[in-house]
């Protein structure tokens, strides 16, 4: 508890841009956020005003961190399952926990798990030798997608294979690898949903999410063209998994709209960039509904504020043309689209790296879609900008 205000003091082990604005939706509730951050330079550090610097691989900074947290939740997968089964020993309440978050950090356990419920995935297998891959690709018809268990996000740890020649590097790197069917996709969809400890849980509309190079690059809310039925059995499929795997928080569903209907393909479970577009667009944004939850608030309304809302990724480009003037561009942007809302994350650009996102909201789909792409491509790499 945080003795000036009275409220609760939330802990996010993590400094990126999703402990960035979650900083931002704190702020209107008055609750106090704590960052443990790699670096003081790390995109939250260079906002908030709590944060340590600490590494998230050693459990004694983990200790010292949470220690006077009301709640301790994360804006990335990668701390050591057993450090938080440690902490939620010494008593710390960890949202979501380790029982759940073993889900999001290893691929093999979620492909079990999900198989075990019922719920629809890609035809999939572990692999551990060439012949194991081989059986899996004959079986499942080449190519086959091939992921690293752990580990991986944007397309990293991902591999498109023709045959076991393809992949003779990675299973010669001991990575710890499954192999799924490459599912023919008609699109891709996000189902982003909450859920408290008390089980209250909450449903934004089902998300079109728009990949280029396993890095998505465009959110349409809600997903155009898609029927009724379908986007309610994809919220009902998420809130579902939430419960069955005792997820607490901003869970997102990474969906695969298919000819045979709804695939799984991953799961985060922290606020995710296929509900950005809830700041803006909708009635509680995912990251005061990731508060509310973590903190077994009652949660706020997911219903949109508009029609339509469009956000699109900004992307860091080659270092050769990595963007310069950018508060001049800036300053422009705001001039030629007023209605376009801007987000930076305070981060180094680098190529394919996720440095912030633009967002609009409004009732004419192509108007907001072509918006939204001019104002992102001209704050990324200038040029004109009627």
């Amino acid at each position: 508890m945080d003795e000036r205000t009275g409220l609760p003091v939330v802990g996010m082990v993590g400094a990126g841009q999703l402990a960035r604005m979650t900083h931002q939706a704190a702020i209107p509730l008055g609750q106090s956020v704590r960052l443990l951050a790699d670096s003081a330079d790390d995109g939250a550090a260079l906002v908030a005003r709590d944060v340590t610097v600490g590494d998230y691989r050693e459990l004694a900074d983990l200790r010292s961190f949470a220690h006077g947290c009301d709640a301790v939740t994360f804006d990335h997968e990668h701390v050591p399952n057993a450090h938080i089964e440690a902490l939620e020993a010494d008593g710390v309440n960890v949202q979501p926990g380790s029982a759940a978050l073993r889900f999001a950090q290893d691929k093999l356990a979620m492909r079990e798990r999900l198989t075990a419920l019922g719920v629809p995935c890609p035809v999939w297998a572990p692999i551990t030798t060439a012949e194991s891959l081989q059986r899996f690709g004959d079986d499942a018809g080449w190519p086959i997608v091939l992921k690293a268990a752990t580990g991986g996000y944007d397309g990293k740890g991902v591999w498109v294979v023709d045959s076991v020649d393809d992949a003779a590097a990675v299973l010669a790197s001991g990575t710890r690898l499954l192999a799924e069917e490459k599912v023919e996709i008609v699109r891709e969809l996000a189902a982003d949903v909450a859920r408290s400890p008390f089980g209250q849980g909450a449903a934004w509309p089902v998300v079109e999410t728009v990949q280029r190079d396993g890095i998505c690059v465009e959110v349409i809310a809600p997903a155009p063209e898609l029927d009724d039925d379908t986007g309610e059995a994809a919220q009902a499929l998420a809130l579902r998994i939430a419960h069955e795997l005792g997820v607490t928080g901003v869970l997102a569903v990474e969906l695969f709209l298919t000819a045979r209907g709804l695939v799984v393909n991953e799961l985060a479970m922290r606020p995710h960039n296929s509900a950005h577009w809830t700041i803006e667009g909708a009635r509680t944004s995912q990251f005061e509904q990731h508060l509310r939850a973590v903190l077994d608030y009652p949660l706020g309304t997911p219903d949109p504020t508009a029609r339509w809302t469009v956000m699109v990724n900004l992307l860091g480009g080659p270092e050769d043309v990595e963007p310069k003037g950018i508060d001049e561009r800036v300053h422009h942007f705001m001039a030629h689209w007023p209605d376009v809302k801007l987000h930076l994350y305070g981060k180094q650009f680098r190529p394919g790296r996720k440095v912030g996102h633009v967002t609009v909201c409004g009732d004419d789909l192509t108007a907001l879609r072509e918006r939204a792409a001019a104002a992102a491509d001209y704050l990324m790499h200038g040029g004109p900008h009627d």
